[in-house]
């Protein structure tokens, strides 16, 4: 169960606050539900049950700041695998997304980056879903990895850049 004042990341909306724990009633039958206010989006508010094991498992908590780096030095090392069918990727990118698993979105944003270089050494143009696509990931990947490192969501893509720069230099001497 989580507390007031945890962070988490709820489904594919991002890092939240769990700014309170209420009892609503929406529909005829009082329930308790998690209160969460999105860190990177004014505004808004999200009501999740607390007893739907469906809608906790939308829930996570954010990376640590080491589990973070970890993640980082892993990438250069991650192979992207492309998936030609259109449909068949839309299915497995939506998935990924949903599920939140920050090293499957890595592997996601490496492949679809990789492609649309190609696409573009070729002249061609990337497909506009799999731009969505790769847009939804970075910011779901980019504003976890802001909150916890305290810097701005468009700090974070330099910041892994560096990051990576000076592991291979580690590795290399």
């Amino acid at each position: 169960m989580y507390q007031v004042g945890d962070t988490v990341l709820y489904g594919a909306e991002g890092v939240c606050v769990v700014e309170d724990i209420t009892s609503k009633d929406f529909g005829g039958e009082a329930r308790e539900y998690y209160v969460l206010k999105p860190v990177h989006q004014d505004g808004a508010t999200f009501y999740l049950p607390t007893c739907s094991p469906a809608a906790r498992e939308k829930l996570r908590k954010v990376l640590s700041a080491g589990q973070i780096y970890e993640l980082i030095r892993t990438m250069p090392d991650e192979n992207p695998v492309w998936i030609d069918d259109e449909n068949e990727r839309k299915l497995k990118c939506k998935e990924i997304i949903q599920s939140g698993d920050r090293l499957r979105l890595i592997r996601m944003i490496k492949a679809l980056y990789l492609h649309r270089e190609e696409l573009k050494g070729e002249g061609k143009k990337f497909h506009i879903s799999d731009e969505r696509f790769m847009k939804d990931a970075e910011k779901l990947l980019y504003d976890e990895f802001a909150h916890v490192l305290s810097i701005s969501p468009d700090q974070v893509l330099p910041f892994i850049m560096e990051q990576v720069e000076l592991e291979e230099k580690r590795r290399e001497g």
